[in-house]
């Protein structure tokens, strides 16, 4: 009897090619994959300031040789500008703040890269993100549960998942610490065992997202008034892209008391400024909702709720509307809820699913 195979995506960090150890320990034929996702001199980048320079790969091989398994470099350069840079430019240009993470795992490792897993007959795809998958033994419904490590959990990015994708994706880092991680990458001689994690978004390492939208799209995005809340005009904005909900640095404004970037109107160019408690409220919109351990939310339910990654969840209920979308409320005001942002609902550790948030009350 052959041991089951699983494709592991490689990064060439030191998660992944742990997540290739304890996959060979258990017993499975492993294979190595780095998905090459674009060049970087494609959008005016060096070559070694991202998690897709050719250094990176040369390490996730370097792993691959250490432990003995094959190794692949599978181009999806032309998938990931269609679903995710693409997408971060058509979101910001409307005025959202998106979350492209939730888009390369949604369309390209656990869309594009598990279909390769199962063209190669592969069991299921493998990952080094922090998070436990488990099967419901009543409804036979696979189950998204957050990290044994709470500071690592990244099941906020994760809650795309469909059916298909849970039953055909393993995450062996789900009980571990980063501690542990690292340790074990130190112990079996893996060279990512240092190697420090990659930070902010892929293709915008330095942040700066207003010169990545002009590098890509050529544009030039002119400035506009700010605004207060009364609507009078209090300065003048670099443009109105440039900015996100809860903003308060880089404003450039004077007005005697901390100003903060409460909304934005794209078709009129003008960003609203105004003090902190405008930045508050108590319930949100969602679309574009997936649920995990049901087809669709049943009725109202008490949730924990989070607006971001880096939030500890909130106390809130959920509603499912007529249309699909849920409608969330909260306990407590909260503070800068940004559209095209994800909102994400838990009950204890199980990821109950999420949506795009579209509004805030």
């Amino acid at each position: 009897m052959t041991n089951p195979k699983v494709l592991v995506g490689m990064s060439g960090g030191v998660d992944s090619s742990v997540a290739v150890l304890l996959m060979l320990r258990s017993g499975y034929t492993c294979i190595g994959a780095t998905m090459r996702l674009y060049n970087n001199e494609d959008i005016g980048l060096e070559e070694s300031r991202t998690c897709c320079s050719l250094e990176d790969v040369e390490d996730a091989r370097s792993v691959a040789r250490r432990l003995g398994i094959p190794h692949y470099v599978f181009n999806f350069r032309d998938d990931f500008e269609e679903n995710v840079i693409s997408r971060f430019v058509q979101e910001y240009e409307r005025g959202l703040t998106p979350n492209p993470c939730i888009d390369c795992n949604r369309y390209l490792k656990f869309d594009h890269l598990l279909r390769r897993a199962l063209e190669l007959e592969c069991d299921c795809v493998v990952t080094g993100h922090y998070a436990r998958i488990r099967q419901d033994a009543e409804t036979g419904r696979y189950l998204l549960l957050t990290a044994a490590d709470a500071d690592k959990d990244q099941t906020y990015f994760l809650y795309t998942l469909t059916q298909h994708q849970l039953a055909h994706t393993q995450f062996p880092l789900g009980e571990l610490t980063k501690t542990q991680v690292r340790q074990l990458a130190q112990e079996n001689g893996l060279v990512t065992a240092r190697k420090r994690d990659s930070q902010d978004i892929c293709f915008v390492p330095d942040g700066d997202y207003v010169a990545f939208l002009e590098r890509y799209t050529g544009k030039h995005y002119p400035c506009g008034p700010f605004l207060d809340a009364q609507g009078n005009t209090v300065g003048t904005h670099r443009g109105a892209v440039a900015y996100t909900i809860g903003q308060r640095r880089g404003l450039g404004l004077a007005m005697g008391e901390p100003v903060y970037v409460c909304g934005k109107d794209m078709r009129s160019n003008t960003v609203t400024v105004g003090p902190s408690e405008m930045l508050f409220h108590r319930s949100l919109i969602a679309g574009d909702c997936n649920w995990i351990p049901f087809p669709a939310l049943p009725g109202p339910m008490a949730v924990t709720a989070k607006t971001r990654h880096t939030r500890t969840g909130s106390p809130a209920t959920a509603t499912p509307l007529p249309d699909s979308r849920v409608r969330v409320d909260f306990e407590t005001p909260q503070r800068a809820i940004t559209p095209g942002q994800a909102v994400v609902l838990y009950k204890d550790d199980l990821v109950l699913g999420g949506g795009t948030i579209e509004a805030s009350m």
